[in-house]
């Protein structure tokens, strides 16, 4: 009673019912791949979960103690407080190797998810207008978590951190003019200092993920204002929006996919060892450990820095060193390319106008070799940054195994985009509807210079037809290529014509007869005899506790 009425107060004030029933009317598309950037939330709320679990025990220092806890072989040694909290965790803490192994999954698999779900945007134009923002607003999330995986993994104060961050301090530097400003404000001084573990803290715990909140709330206010996009298919136009509503089913089909995520996260944690920093050692700037691979989502700037030669150049009188070009200059291009991208593919097609219906990839072959090229040049880097182990596994000089992936590097992105750009027109200009049906004719096909002309015909006008029934139900009909008829009758013509409305906005409205030879179902069918009877036998029973209870309180 107390719940409703405060409910009713306000709702009074506030409007609410009318705000929660638009909010569980909106329709969302059904296809797998709107799932990928729900996967990286449900990651960063896990990373939220076992972060602020891992911040209750980790020490953000450098300072020197000595380790007296459950890992023997480290007893009695002197190390840095942020290293022997980490080994503490692993050790000491109940469910502390947990939460450890737990986060660092759930940051790969935020990342994956993060690169997944903006290649999905790129292939298909969802970057087009009118979501030129929130294709800003994911390269600067995919940028935030690259930043925030790399601080995280630094912290522990480990050998392999400790060599991974000399190595960017270094990239930092080759920044010309700017270089030593910056190296200052990030590491505290000269490497190695005490004021950089606590900054490092600082930017993972604090600042980075407070943007992360602010850009993901943005991101989705301006999904709820501009509808969803979706893929081409029946009923579905720059106006209307075919898929399930927000409740009950696509809530439930997204609360089923967070457990997913969760379940999937503890398990990788629990079962997957990850990260194991009392085997690599405490961070000694004489020692350097190898093999050393960092996370895959930086192993790629790694690797650029092991396949660039060494050359060292000099811009208006300032020296600009070798690291310079492999870690900041192809990192830097990349995200500048990706930040432009709309903008850059408007002006090559000229297309300005508004898209709420994606493209398939075959209808933009450019654009599909363009991005072969690229993830196959970042495969590439990613691989060389594994060179050593490599080397170890197969017994091959390191020095022929970089001289191939240098070859490979500068041939084979061209190779793979070049195949991508036939399939693609092949499959644009042919009869095949996949990869597996394509055949010699169609591969002619996208050979040929000379545009073969589109398949399909064009879409027909919408429209929906709405009429009454004998039995004085309303039911309405959308028409517009194929035909879909309402999945149930109406009491009212307003109950319809509102019906009509939510599914196929902006559509215009035809009321006609009834179509001869379909036979309308009534919008609730007459209860059965044992319908009946239970009900009948229900409401007897609250007579009666209605008079015992009137007779108590006499």
């Amino acid at each position: 009673m107390i719940t409703r009425r405060l409910y009713r107060a306000l709702d009074a004030r506030l409007g609410t019912t009318s705000v929660a029933r638009t909010a569980m009317a909106k329709v969302f598309p059904d296809h797998w791949t709107f799932m990928l950037g729900e996967i990286a939330l449900y990651c960063f709320i896990s990373l939220v979960l076992t972060g602020t679990y891992l911040t209750l025990f980790f020490e953000p220092s450098t300072a020197e103690t000595v380790y007296h806890g459950a890992y023997q072989p480290l007893a009695g040694s002197s190390v840095s407080s942020a290293f022997a909290s980490t080994v503490g965790l692993s050790f000491d803490v109940r469910a502390g190797l947990l939460m450890r192994q737990a986060h660092h999954w759930a940051a790969l698999l935020f990342v994956g998810a993060i690169v997944l779900h903006l290649l999905r945007i790129f292939f298909t134009g969802a970057f087009r207008k009118p979501r030129e923002i929130n294709w800003v607003i994911g390269v600067t999330m995919l940028a935030l978590a690259l930043l925030n995986g790399f601080t995280g993994y630094s912290m522990p104060d480990d050998l392999l951190s400790g060599t991974g961050l000399r190595i960017i301090y270094s990239v930092v530097l080759s920044i010309p003019v700017a270089g030593s400003w910056i190296a200052l404000l990030a590491f505290g001084g000269e490497f190695p200092t005490e004021a950089t573990t606590p900054r490092l803290y600082i930017s993972h715990v604090f600042i980075v993920p407070a943007l992360f909140a602010a850009l993901i709330a943005l991101h989705l206010i301006i999904i709820i204002r501009q509808k969803h996009s979706q893929f081409p298919g029946p009923g579905r136009s720059e106006r209307t929006v075919v898929g399930s509503r927000l409740w009950p089913g696509y809530a439930v089909r997204s609360l089923s996919l967070a457990t997913g995520v969760l379940t999937a996260v503890f398990l990788l944690g629990g079962l997957v060892q990850i990260n194991p920093v009392w085997i690599y050692g405490p961070f000694n700037p004489a020692q350097a450990t190898s093999p050393a691979q960092p996370d895959w989502y930086v192993a790629w700037g790694d690797g650029a820095l092991r396949l660039f030669p060494r050359i060292n150049f000099h811009i208006f009188g300032h020296l600009v060193p070798a690291p310079f070009l492999p870690g900041v200059g192809v990192g830097g291009l990349t995200f500048l390319l990706l930040y432009l991208w709309p903008w850059l593919e408007r002006r090559r097609t000229g297309d300005r106008a508004a898209h709420q219906v994606l493209e398939r990839p075959r209808d933009r072959p450019w654009r599909v070799a363009i991005g072969a090229w690229a993830l196959t040049f970042f495969a590439v880097l990613l691989v060389a940054g594994a060179d050593d182990i490599i080397a170890r596994l197969t017994l091959i000089p390191v020095t022929g195994i970089l001289r191939t992936l240098q070859i490979l590097v500068l041939t084979l992105p061209f190779v793979v985009a070049a195949v991508a750009l036939l399939v693609a027109r092949s499959l644009k200009r042919g009869s095949a509807t996949s990869v597996a049906e394509l055949t010699a004719e169609d591969v002619r096909t996208g050979l040929s210079r000379d545009a073969a002309p589109e398949r399909g015909e064009p879409t027909p006008p919408q429209r929906i037809d709405l009429w009454r029934n004998p039995d004085g139900t309303w039911r309405w009909r959308w028409t517009g290529g194929e035909e879909l008829n309402s999945n149930e009758a109406y009491e009212s013509r307003d109950e319809a014509l509102q019906a009509a409305g939510v599914a196929f906005a902006g559509v215009p409205v035809h009321q006609t007869d009834p179509p001869e030879g379909v036979i309308l179902p009534a919008p609730r069918q007459e209860p059965g005899w044992g319908t009946k009877v239970v009900a009948a036998g229900v409401w007897v029973a609250l007579a009666v506790l209605g008079r015992r209870r009137s007779r108590a309180e006499d």
